[in-house]
């Protein structure tokens, strides 16, 4: 019997939404610090292992979950990532900082990667008519995952201690995420929905096939491979950077309060989730070389205007559109490599592009830093990125007059054999 395709984007998003959870380590920090004694660059440690470990781990096991399949890769998924959250209340309830790095970092690390990757690259078998939509929602429930966890959190903490809340939400996670694992499954060879075959059929649509079905192996020696990943580093680069700068910027800059800032923000986690959902449902209709060509054009605009700005409104108003353009990179990233690449193992490739994510995280954040220091200005970041951002651009028209010309050639090559069947 067919498994109902809606019911495993709902998988998907069980999953997702539970990893994502670890982005609301900033509710453990202040509480970690005061009652452990660790330092602040302790706590924030083992956040960055995770982090770290997030991105390589998702490149380092796409070949595993091609291998084994979307629900075995989910279950490991599952048990590293519950383990790592249950395991950091013991290291908590024991006072030892190394176990805390090993279960909160490695750990959860490594199954927030595994656990990324193994639902996505599964969606996009399941819906080559909505492949943004769906992965879109996948990757929503993962911005969404901090702003569930976050209050839950805190109101643990404060209810029954620091470790018990790890045990609890520990617990919570890998049940949630096993639910979701149990129902994953890949569609047969060739599967299409039902109303798209009748459309097909009925000569209403014409199926959209991928450029070229490829092998992780032969993907990674494209230039249309590294065209992307260079696209979606410079992308990520940028959001990352606004996330770890955008409270002190905007005060610094437009003289925001500290209590504007921080509204600020919250809203910005709506955008970044919202920008998921919306650009890679807006993909389907308007196509992923389109949707990242409008990125960039959107980001140059933006950091060009932010030095200029004295209006605090339209200053926010720009920071939360590069804010979008980050969360909707995410969600389109799987869709377009399907569409390049095909799903022969999409989720290894997945995989592999995910190191911009990593890469990014530290590039974004490390570079907005020297630039602040060097110069004790906001000023000159938004210049740099404003010219990583135009190099971009640049790929991304590259990349799209490349793909039509591919398709072009296709399609006369198509023409020419069936005329000398003919």
């Amino acid at each position: 019997m067919t498994k109902n395709r809606w019911l495993i984007a709902l998988s998907a998003i069980a999953i997702h939404l539970s990893i994502g959870g670890a982005y609301a380590y900033s509710v453990y920090k202040k509480p970690l610090v005061e009652t452990m004694g660790w330092s602040e660059t302790e706590v924030t440690l083992a956040f960055t292992i995770m982090m770290a470990l997030a991105g390589t781990s998702a490149a380092f096991f796409g070949k595993f979950v091609e291998k084994n399949g979307p629900r075995k890769s989910a279950m490991v998924a599952a048990v590293l990532f519950g383990l790592g959250q249950a395991g950091s209340g013991l290291a908590v309830m024991v006072d030892s900082l190394p176990l805390y790095l090993l279960t909160y970092g490695v750990l959860s690390g490594l199954g927030m990667g595994i656990g990324y990757i193994s639902p996505v690259s599964t969606l996009v078998k399941w819906f080559p008519d909505r492949r943004g939509l769906a992965t879109g929602m996948a990757v929503l429930g993962f911005g969404a995952g901090a702003l569930i966890t976050a209050p839950v959190a805190a109101t643990l903490m404060e209810s029954v201690g620091i470790y018990t809340t790890y045990y609890i939400l520990g617990a919570g996670y890998f049940i949630l995420m096993f639910l979701g694992a149990s129902y994953i499954a890949p569609p047969k060879a060739n599967w299409l929905p039902e109303g798209m075959k009748k459309d097909i059929e009925s000569g209403k649509k014409e199926l959209k096939k991928d450029l070229r079905q490829l092998t992780a192996k032969e993907a990674v020696k494209t230039k249309h491979f590294w065209m992307l990943w260079s696209m979606k580093l410079i992308n990520t680069s940028a959001g990352i950077m606004m996330i770890s700068v955008a409270s002190p910027m905007a005060q610094d800059v437009v003289g925001l309060s500290v209590a504007g800032a921080a509204t600020l923000v919250g809203i910005m986690g709506i955008f970044n989730g919202g920008g998921r959902l919306g650009w890679a449902a807006a993909s389907d209709y308007m196509g992923r070389p389109n949707v990242f060509v409008i990125f960039f054009i959107i980001q140059i605009g933006a950091f060009l205007l932010l030095p200029t700005t004295t209006n605090t409104l339209l200053f926010q108003g720009l920071i939360l559109l590069v804010v979008s353009c980050y969360g909707g990179g995410f969600s389109n990233l799987p869709a377009f490599a399907g569409d390049l690449f095909g799903t022969k193992e999409i989720g290894a490739i997945h995989g592999y592009l995910l190191t911009t994510w990593s890469l990014g995280g530290v590039c974004g954040p490390m570079l907005v830093t020297a630039i602040r220091e060097s110069t004790n200005s906001y000023i000159p970041v938004f210049y740099v990125f404003a010219a990583l951002i135009a190099i971009a651009f640049v790929i991304s028209i590259w990349l799209r007059l490349d793909i039509k010309k591919m398709q072009k050639e296709q399609k006369q090559g198509a023409t020419n054999t069936l005329s000398k069947i003919s």
